[in-house]
Protein backbone atom coordinates (compact mmCIF):
# COMPACT_ATOMS: atom_id res chain seq x y z
CA UNK A 1 0.00 0.00 0.00
CA UNK A 2 1.13 3.53 -1.13
CA UNK A 3 0.16 5.97 1.79
CA UNK A 4 0.23 9.77 0.63
CA UNK A 5 -0.48 13.17 2.12
CA UNK A 6 -2.84 15.55 -0.13
CA UNK A 7 -2.87 18.62 -0.34
CA UNK A 8 -5.86 19.99 1.05
CA UNK A 9 -7.07 21.90 4.09
CA UNK A 10 -4.55 23.33 5.80
CA UNK A 11 -2.47 20.70 6.95
CA UNK A 12 -3.37 18.12 4.24
CA UNK A 13 -5.03 14.85 3.94
CA UNK A 14 -4.24 11.15 4.19
CA UNK A 15 -4.50 9.48 1.06
CA UNK A 16 -3.42 6.28 -0.98
CA UNK A 17 -2.47 5.78 -4.61
CA UNK A 18 -4.56 3.24 -6.04
CA UNK A 19 -3.45 0.10 -8.66
CA UNK A 20 -4.91 2.63 -11.26
CA UNK A 21 -2.59 5.70 -10.08
CA UNK A 22 -5.17 7.53 -9.08
CA UNK A 23 -4.94 9.25 -5.53
CA UNK A 24 -8.06 8.23 -2.85
CA UNK A 25 -8.65 10.33 -0.23
CA UNK A 26 -9.00 7.99 2.46
CA UNK A 27 -11.92 9.82 4.67
CA UNK A 28 -14.27 10.78 1.39
CA UNK A 29 -13.86 7.10 1.05
CA UNK A 30 -14.49 5.89 4.28
CA UNK A 31 -17.91 4.09 5.18
CA UNK A 32 -19.91 6.17 7.19
CA UNK A 33 -21.17 4.46 10.61
CA UNK A 34 -18.49 1.43 10.61
CA UNK A 35 -14.78 1.57 11.67
CA UNK A 36 -13.61 3.49 8.82
CA UNK A 37 -15.16 6.67 9.98
CA UNK A 38 -11.98 6.49 12.64
CA UNK A 39 -9.64 8.09 10.10
CA UNK A 40 -7.96 10.73 11.54
CA UNK A 41 -6.90 13.58 10.23
CA UNK A 42 -2.60 12.78 9.22
CA UNK A 43 -1.07 10.00 8.27
CA UNK A 44 1.48 9.93 11.59
CA UNK A 45 -1.97 9.58 13.31
CA UNK A 46 -2.93 6.37 11.55
CA UNK A 47 0.62 4.91 12.21
CA UNK A 48 0.48 5.75 15.81
CA UNK A 49 -2.80 3.24 15.72
CA UNK A 50 -0.25 0.43 14.78
CA UNK A 51 -1.69 -2.59 12.64
CA UNK A 52 -4.88 -2.26 13.21
CA UNK A 53 -5.59 1.26 12.12
CA UNK A 54 -3.27 -0.06 8.82
CA UNK A 55 -5.80 -2.68 8.48
CA UNK A 56 -9.30 -0.36 8.17
CA UNK A 57 -6.87 1.73 5.62
CA UNK A 58 -6.21 -1.19 3.44
CA UNK A 59 -10.08 -2.46 3.43
CA UNK A 60 -11.16 0.50 2.01
CA UNK A 61 -8.21 0.82 -0.46
CA UNK A 62 -8.79 -2.92 -1.86
CA UNK A 63 -13.16 -2.10 -1.29
CA UNK A 64 -12.48 0.99 -3.82
CA UNK A 65 -10.38 -1.05 -6.38
CA UNK A 66 -12.94 -3.49 -6.83
CA UNK A 67 -15.46 -0.79 -7.44
CA UNK A 68 -17.40 -1.34 -11.02
CA UNK A 69 -16.77 2.07 -13.22
CA UNK A 70 -19.82 3.02 -11.93
CA UNK A 71 -19.42 3.21 -8.50
CA UNK A 72 -15.59 4.55 -9.26
CA UNK A 73 -16.92 7.54 -11.27
CA UNK A 74 -19.51 8.09 -8.23
CA UNK A 75 -16.00 8.67 -6.29
CA UNK A 76 -14.33 10.84 -9.09
CA UNK A 77 -17.24 13.12 -8.75
CA UNK A 78 -17.39 13.36 -5.26
CA UNK A 79 -13.42 14.22 -4.75
CA UNK A 80 -12.73 11.12 -2.99
CA UNK A 81 -10.87 10.12 -6.51
CA UNK A 82 -8.67 11.96 -8.05
CA UNK A 83 -6.06 12.01 -10.74
CA UNK A 84 -2.25 11.16 -10.39
CA UNK A 85 -1.18 14.65 -10.86
CA UNK A 86 -2.92 15.78 -7.62
CA UNK A 87 -0.60 18.17 -5.59
CA UNK A 88 0.62 16.10 -2.67
CA UNK A 89 2.92 17.07 0.40
CA UNK A 90 5.69 14.85 2.44
CA UNK A 91 3.58 11.31 3.04
CA UNK A 92 3.78 12.65 6.84
CA UNK A 93 4.34 16.17 7.33
CA UNK A 94 5.13 16.28 10.89
CA UNK A 95 7.02 13.79 11.98
CA UNK A 96 8.81 14.61 15.70
CA UNK A 97 12.33 13.71 15.00
CA UNK A 98 14.06 13.70 11.29
CA UNK A 99 17.87 11.74 11.94
CA UNK A 100 19.93 11.46 9.16
CA UNK A 101 23.18 9.22 8.10
CA UNK A 102 26.10 10.53 6.81
CA UNK A 103 29.29 8.74 5.75
CA UNK A 104 26.77 5.75 4.83
CA UNK A 105 27.64 4.08 1.15
CA UNK A 106 30.80 2.75 0.41
CA UNK A 107 30.33 4.57 -3.16
CA UNK A 108 30.12 8.10 -1.59
CA UNK A 109 33.99 7.13 0.68
CA UNK A 110 35.29 6.52 -2.50
CA UNK A 111 34.26 9.93 -4.09
CA UNK A 112 35.51 11.67 -1.45
CA UNK A 113 38.95 10.91 -1.38
CA UNK A 114 40.67 10.80 1.85
CA UNK A 115 37.49 9.81 4.34
CA UNK A 116 37.67 6.84 6.13
CA UNK A 117 35.07 4.33 7.00
CA UNK A 118 33.93 4.90 9.83
CA UNK A 119 33.77 2.38 12.52
CA UNK A 120 29.60 2.68 13.29
CA UNK A 121 26.97 5.10 11.92
CA UNK A 122 27.16 8.53 11.33
CA UNK A 123 23.78 10.91 11.89
CA UNK A 124 22.82 14.43 12.51
CA UNK A 125 19.57 16.05 13.01
CA UNK A 126 17.33 17.28 10.07
CA UNK A 127 15.09 20.40 11.21
CA UNK A 128 10.88 19.20 10.82
CA UNK A 129 10.98 22.71 9.47
CA UNK A 130 12.84 21.99 6.24
CA UNK A 131 10.13 19.15 4.61
CA UNK A 132 8.53 19.58 1.59
CA UNK A 133 6.52 17.26 -0.62
CA UNK A 134 7.60 15.93 -4.34
CA UNK A 135 6.65 18.81 -7.10
CA UNK A 136 7.28 21.43 -4.33
CA UNK A 137 9.71 24.77 -5.42
CA UNK A 138 12.50 25.14 -3.59
CA UNK A 139 13.92 28.66 -2.62
CA UNK A 140 17.49 28.85 -2.82
CA UNK A 141 18.55 30.80 -0.08
CA UNK A 142 20.22 34.00 -1.75
CA UNK A 143 23.19 34.13 0.85
CA UNK A 144 23.80 30.36 0.52
CA UNK A 145 23.48 30.15 -3.35
CA UNK A 146 26.68 28.97 -5.26
CA UNK A 147 26.73 25.44 -4.18
CA UNK A 148 23.41 23.75 -4.14
CA UNK A 149 23.98 20.12 -4.02
CA UNK A 150 21.51 17.03 -3.97
CA UNK A 151 21.51 13.47 -1.83
CA UNK A 152 19.32 11.02 -2.91
CA UNK A 153 18.31 9.25 -0.38
CA UNK A 154 16.09 6.19 0.84
CA UNK A 155 14.33 7.21 4.04
CA UNK A 156 12.71 4.77 6.90
CA UNK A 157 9.50 6.07 8.54
CA UNK A 158 9.24 4.45 11.81
CA UNK A 159 5.44 3.25 12.54
CA UNK A 160 6.32 1.65 16.41
CA UNK A 161 7.98 3.40 19.38
CA UNK A 162 11.99 2.41 18.80
CA UNK A 163 14.31 2.69 21.18
CA UNK A 164 16.99 0.55 22.15
CA UNK A 165 16.33 -2.33 19.82
CA UNK A 166 18.13 -4.75 18.37
CA UNK A 167 18.83 -5.37 14.54
CA UNK A 168 17.31 -8.40 14.49
CA UNK A 169 14.36 -7.00 15.27
CA UNK A 170 14.81 -3.37 14.06
CA UNK A 171 12.52 -3.67 11.43
CA UNK A 172 9.58 -4.84 13.43
CA UNK A 173 9.47 -1.11 14.32
CA UNK A 174 9.35 0.37 10.52
CA UNK A 175 5.96 1.33 8.83
CA UNK A 176 7.37 1.83 5.35
CA UNK A 177 10.06 3.44 2.98
CA UNK A 178 10.01 7.13 1.06
CA UNK A 179 12.44 8.35 -1.34
CA UNK A 180 14.48 11.99 0.51
CA UNK A 181 16.71 14.61 -0.98
CA UNK A 182 19.05 15.54 1.78
CA UNK A 183 19.94 18.87 -0.33
CA UNK A 184 22.93 20.51 0.88
CA UNK A 185 24.35 24.51 0.44
CA UNK A 186 27.62 23.57 0.60
CA UNK A 187 29.09 27.31 0.98
CA UNK A 188 30.80 26.44 3.80
CA UNK A 189 32.05 23.17 2.56
CA UNK A 190 35.57 24.74 1.83
CA UNK A 191 36.38 25.49 5.23
CA UNK A 192 36.09 22.05 6.59
CA UNK A 193 38.85 20.89 4.21
CA UNK A 194 41.06 24.06 5.16
CA UNK A 195 40.63 23.78 9.40
CA UNK A 196 43.64 23.27 11.59
CA UNK A 197 42.58 23.24 14.54
CA UNK A 198 40.03 20.66 16.27
CA UNK A 199 37.76 23.97 17.15
CA UNK A 200 37.75 24.67 13.44
CA UNK A 201 36.92 21.59 12.35
CA UNK A 202 33.94 21.51 14.93
CA UNK A 203 32.82 24.98 13.77
CA UNK A 204 32.86 24.82 9.42
CA UNK A 205 31.44 21.53 10.35
CA UNK A 206 28.08 22.35 12.13
CA UNK A 207 27.72 25.77 9.90
CA UNK A 208 27.58 23.14 7.35
CA UNK A 209 25.30 20.79 8.84
CA UNK A 210 23.38 24.05 9.00
CA UNK A 211 23.46 24.36 5.40
CA UNK A 212 20.92 21.15 5.18
CA UNK A 213 17.95 22.90 7.35
CA UNK A 214 16.85 25.50 5.48
CA UNK A 215 12.75 25.34 4.19
CA UNK A 216 12.70 23.16 1.68
CA UNK A 217 15.83 20.98 1.86
CA UNK A 218 14.21 17.73 3.29
CA UNK A 219 11.77 16.97 -0.22
CA UNK A 220 10.20 13.48 1.17
CA UNK A 221 7.90 11.44 -1.37
CA UNK A 222 5.75 10.89 -3.46
CA UNK A 223 4.59 8.28 -1.27
CA UNK A 224 4.80 6.04 1.91
CA UNK A 225 5.45 2.41 0.48
CA UNK A 226 4.02 0.23 3.79
CA UNK A 227 6.83 -2.54 4.91
CA UNK A 228 4.73 -5.87 4.12
CA UNK A 229 5.53 -4.90 0.30
CA UNK A 230 9.43 -4.31 0.85
CA UNK A 231 10.54 -8.02 1.74
CA UNK A 232 14.34 -6.89 1.62
CA UNK A 233 14.85 -2.88 1.12
CA UNK A 234 18.76 -3.87 0.07
CA UNK A 235 17.28 -4.37 -2.86
CA UNK A 236 16.40 -1.51 -4.28
CA UNK A 237 17.84 0.37 -6.66
CA UNK A 238 17.96 4.27 -6.53
CA UNK A 239 18.61 7.10 -9.19
CA UNK A 240 19.42 10.49 -8.94
CA UNK A 241 18.52 12.65 -12.00
CA UNK A 242 19.70 16.41 -12.69
CA UNK A 243 17.30 17.87 -15.54
CA UNK A 244 16.99 14.38 -16.80
CA UNK A 245 20.83 13.72 -16.82
CA UNK A 246 21.63 10.59 -14.31
CA UNK A 247 23.61 12.12 -11.43
CA UNK A 248 23.65 8.43 -8.75
CA UNK A 249 22.68 5.44 -9.71
CA UNK A 250 23.03 2.51 -6.81
CA UNK A 251 21.58 -0.52 -5.04
CA UNK A 252 20.39 0.31 -1.66
CA UNK A 253 23.03 -3.06 -0.98
CA UNK A 254 25.75 -0.39 -1.08
CA UNK A 255 25.43 0.99 2.36
CA UNK A 256 28.15 0.59 4.79
CA UNK A 257 25.53 -0.62 7.71
CA UNK A 258 22.25 -2.71 7.06
CA UNK A 259 19.43 -0.71 7.97
CA UNK A 260 18.79 -2.54 10.78
CA UNK A 261 22.25 -1.86 11.82
CA UNK A 262 21.43 1.60 11.49
CA UNK A 263 18.00 1.67 13.16
CA UNK A 264 19.30 -0.39 16.12
CA UNK A 265 22.14 2.20 16.29
CA UNK A 266 20.74 4.89 16.75
CA UNK A 267 17.92 3.79 18.37
CA UNK A 268 20.30 3.70 21.87
CA UNK A 269 19.76 7.23 21.91
CA UNK A 270 16.50 8.15 20.23
CA UNK A 271 13.22 7.55 21.00
CA UNK A 272 11.90 7.51 17.34
CA UNK A 273 7.70 7.34 17.13
CA UNK A 274 5.70 6.67 14.79
CA UNK A 275 5.87 8.99 12.02
CA UNK A 276 9.74 9.50 12.91
CA UNK A 277 11.72 9.60 9.91
CA UNK A 278 15.40 8.21 9.19
CA UNK A 279 17.35 8.99 6.11
CA UNK A 280 19.78 6.60 5.24
CA UNK A 281 22.35 8.43 3.59
CA UNK A 282 23.31 8.64 0.24
CA UNK A 283 25.64 6.94 -2.74
CA UNK A 284 28.14 8.45 -5.20
CA UNK A 285 27.37 10.79 -7.46
CA UNK A 286 26.57 13.89 -5.53
CA UNK A 287 27.55 17.36 -6.50
CA UNK A 288 30.57 17.77 -4.53
CA UNK A 289 32.29 14.41 -5.29
CA UNK A 290 32.61 15.59 -8.72
CA UNK A 291 35.45 16.79 -10.59
CA UNK A 292 34.73 19.79 -11.32
CA UNK A 293 31.71 19.97 -9.01
CA UNK A 294 28.38 20.12 -10.11
CA UNK A 295 26.06 22.03 -8.42
CA UNK A 296 22.10 23.29 -8.58
CA UNK A 297 21.14 26.36 -10.47
CA UNK A 298 17.74 28.38 -10.51
CA UNK A 299 15.21 26.21 -12.97
CA UNK A 300 16.81 23.02 -12.58
CA UNK A 301 14.46 19.55 -11.81
CA UNK A 302 16.23 17.14 -9.57
CA UNK A 303 14.26 13.61 -9.22
CA UNK A 304 15.24 10.76 -7.01
CA UNK A 305 13.55 7.47 -7.49
CA UNK A 306 13.88 4.66 -5.71
CA UNK A 307 11.77 1.75 -7.57
CA UNK A 308 8.66 0.57 -5.86
CA UNK A 309 8.07 3.85 -4.25
CA UNK A 310 8.41 6.51 -6.82
CA UNK A 311 9.51 9.33 -8.37
CA UNK A 312 10.54 12.35 -5.95
CA UNK A 313 11.03 15.68 -7.79
CA UNK A 314 11.49 19.32 -7.53
CA UNK A 315 12.16 22.76 -9.11
CA UNK A 316 15.22 25.02 -7.87
CA UNK A 317 14.17 28.55 -7.77
CA UNK A 318 16.35 31.56 -6.54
Amino acid sequence: MKLVTIDSGSTGQPGAITTSGEILHLRRAALGGTIQSWIPENVRDILEAGAEGMDVLRRIVQRVEALPSGDLAVLRNTGALSPASTRLLAPVTNPRLVVAAGLAYRSHLAEMAGTPVPPHPTAFMKSVNSLTGTGATIAIPPHASGHMDYEGELAVVFGRDCHCVCAERALDYVAGYTVANDISARDWVSDVWQATTPWDARRTWEINIMGKQFPGFTPLGPALLTADEVPDASTLQLTTRLNGKVMQSSPVSDLIFSIPETIAYFSNWYAFRPGDVLLTGTPAGVGVGRRPPVYMTSGDVIEVEIEGIGTLHNVLQG
